[in-house]
Parts: C-alpha cells; structure tokens; sequence
C-alpha cells in the first residue's frame, strides 16, 4: 500500500510511502488516507498520533499530478474536500493530537497536511512552500485558509503570494514548526513529544483539541460557553478523579481512558 498505518503502545504512525515521487499523493493514495483518519477516530485506544514521509527526501510534495489527482482549475475546487487535503488538513473531528514529523520538503498539499496537525517537529534539512501561484494554480486545500489563522498576516501572504520555499529555522521563527532537530535526532525529538502527550490524561488531551478546533472561529466568550461532547466527557471520567489522587499521593497517574 503507499500508506503505512499501525498501532502500538497508543501511538498511532501514518507514514506516505511513495519516495520515489517524493512522496506525492495521488487518488489511492488520498482515498487510504481518509479511510485511516476514519479508522483513528473510532478506535479510543489510540492517544496520538505521528504522520511522516517515507525517505529522507520529501515530507510531501502535494498531488501527485500524473497520478490521478492533478484535476485542474474549477473542476478541482468544486469537489467536496471537507477534510482538506490528505483527508487531514481541515478534519475536525480527529480529536487525537497529530503531530508532522517533517523530514524533508513538504510542499502544496504536503504543507497543508503539516498545517493540519497539532505539533510539527522537523529535520533542520526540511522545507516548507505553497508554490501554487507559480504554476497557475491556487492552495485550495486549506493553504490559504490555514496558513493566515496560523502565523502573522504579512507572512504568510509573503510565503502565498511569491511560492517562496523557507527552511526549517525560518518556519520555527514563524511559530509554523515547534522544533527543529538535526537528522539523526528527528525521531528522538518525535519521541519527547509523544511521551508528553501520553502522560496526559488522553480525555483531557481529546478536549482541549476538540474546544480549540471547533472554537476558532468564535470570541472567547462564545467559545468558553460551548459545552462539547469530549469537554463534558473529560470532567466526568474517572482520570479526573485519579489525576488529583495521583497528585495527592505524590505519583504517576493510571490514564484508563474513560
């Protein structure tokens, strides 16, 4: 399959294996993608989970324009692409931290599924573009709808409106990238992160992403007063009651999930 999918220790990892195109992702490819967010989303015993590339070449490269998915112009922006692309970029209702381990370039498509996730740790080597304007097309995937809520305005219509490609250091500068690590430490830096996370409560992690996701687009007050199906479900679990014994007692908590 050009998608590598599987679950351990809670972790779920969703690697693109198609490096001799750098990774692009073409109709199957797109079609595998979404039914693995759809299978993530039903299975509560995964707590995080990490998408990458295969190689070091290419985090993505986008649509795979030879390969089924490079529909241009009108016909493409009238399909229905709820989730944006990769299945990931615009899905609201994964609720499990996802976190970009970017190994190489991710560009287009590729950048749209980096500004999908949660966390983004990336490979001092990586690269970061949405070059669509240079080739007539636009980033309708989530780039030009994603990019400006994420980093300052003059930015990110600087990166948009030239196709410029910027390097790991610059995206971490521009808050795009949460850490930059050298090759060979990539997949220790993953690692930190993912341990974080799963020390966490899972249904309070499950939570905050679920009010911050489905809030953004509301004033804090608004977004204060919603009452989601996750919040209400975190602060009746029983980890609630065994976070604060754990602190009483001076130890590590046993997340049991519900």
């Amino acid at each position: 399959m050009p998608i590598h999918f599987e679950v351990t220790d809670h972790v779920a990892r969703v690697t693109i294996d198609r490096p001799e195109v750098l990774n692009a992702i073409d109709a199957a490819s797109e079609r595998e993608l979404d039914r693995i967010w759809s299978a993530i989303e039903a299975d509560r015993d995964v707590r995080a989970v990490v998408l990458t590339g295969a190689g070091e070449r290419a985090f993505s490269t986008g649509a795979d324009m030879k390969g089924g998915s490079g529909a241009s112009g009108l016909e493409y922006w009238a399909m229905a692409r709820p989730n944006g692309f990769g299945g990931i970029a615009l899905r609201q209702s994964l609720d499990v931290p996802v976190i970009a381990r970017v190994n190489g370039h991710a560009a287009g498509g590729g950048f749209e599924m980096v500004l999908g996730c949660d966390i983004v740790v990336a490979a001092e080597e990586a690269t970061f573009s949405l070059p669509e304007a240079r080739v007539g097309r636009l980033p309708l995937d989530g780039g030009m709808t994603l990019l400006q809520r994420q980093i300052p305005f003059r930015a990110a219509m600087g990166l948009m409106l030239t196709g410029r490609r910027i390097k790991a250091p610059e995206a971490l500068a521009l808050g795009i990238v949460n850490e930059v690590a050298p090759r060979a430490e990539l997949d220790a830096a993953v690692d930190r992160w993912l341990a974080d996370i799963l020390a966490c409560a899972p249904l309070s992690v499950r939570a905050i992403k679920q009010v911050v996701r489905r809030s953004a687009h509301l004033s804090a007050t608004e977004a204060q007063a919603l009452r989601l199906p996750a919040l209400v479900e975190a602060l009746q679990s029983e980890d609630s009651s065994e976070g604060v014994r754990a602190f009483v007692e001076k130890r590590k908590p046993v997340w049991k999930g519900r």
